[in-house]
C-alpha cells in the first residue's frame, strides 16, 4: 500500500531513522554540543600554537636589537669620521686628547659628539646630538676606546645576542677599519 500511514522498519532505517543508542540499558539521548575529550584537544592545539607564536616572537625581537645595535654602531661610526675630517684625528675622552681609557657612550660625558669632542646631551654644534645607548635592557652598554698615542684609530665594543651572518654572536669591534669579533 503506497501512502499507508503505517511504516515499516525497513522503510524507517532507510530513510536515516535510528533508535537513540543505549548504555546499560539506558536510552541516551545526544544533546547539542562538544565533549570534554573534543574540548581538551582543541584547548591543547591553541596553547601549542601561542607557544610557538610567542617563541617565534621573542626570536624577531633578539633579530631587531642587534640590527638596531649594528645601526647605532654604524651612525657613531659617521659622526666620528666627521669629526676625524674636520679636526684630523678622532675625539679623546673626558676632554683629554691623549687619555687612552674606555668610555660607556649615551651617558654622563659621553651623550653628545660636537666639533668639541664628547660632552653631555644637548651639545653645541653637534655631529651627533643624542649619542645612543644599547637598546637591550640591561644590555652591556656601546664602548668607546682609543689610543692615547695613535689619533687615528678608535675602538667601539658591542655585543650581539643572536649575532649576524658575518658575525657571531657575542662582543663585537668595530674600527674605522669595519666590524670583527672581539678577541
Amino acid at each position: 500500500m503506497q501512502g499507508s500511514p503505517l511504516r515499516s522498519k525497513k522503510n524507517s532505517r532507510e530513510e536515516g531513522f535510528t533508535r537513540p543508542p543505549k548504555f546499560f540499558g539506558v536510552v541516551c539521548r545526544r544533546q547539542g554540543g562538544f565533549t570534554l575529550v573534543e574540548l581538551l584537544v582543541v584547548i591543547s592545539i591553541i596553547g601549542l600554537l601561542s607557544t610557538l607564536a610567542v617563541v617565534s616572537l621573542n626570536s624577531a625581537r633578539v633579530k631587531a636589537r642587534d640590527a638596531k645595535r649594528l645601526a647605532d654602531i654604524h651612525q657613531i661610526q659617521t659622526a666620528l669620521e666627521f669629526f676625524f675630517n674636520e679636526r684630523n684625528g678622532y675625539p679623546g675622552l673626558s676632554g683629554d686628547p691623549i687619555a687612552s681609557v674606555q668610555a660607556i657612550l649615551g651617558s654622563g660625558s659621553y651623550g653628545c659628539l660636537s666639533s668639541g669632542g664628547w660632552a653631555q646631551r644637548g651639545c653645541q654644534n653637534p655631529f651627533m646630538a643624542n649619542v645612543p645607548t644599547d637598546p637591550g635592557v640591561g644590555g652591556s652598554p656601546y664602548e668607546y676606546a682609543m689610543d692615547g698615542v695613535n689619533l687615528n684609530a678608535y675602538t667601539l665594543r658591542f655585543t650581539l645576542e643572536s649575532g649576524t651572518p658575518f658575525l657571531p654572536a657575542g662582543p663585537v669591534v668595530a674600527t674605522p677599519d669595519g666590524f670583527r669579533p672581539a678577541p
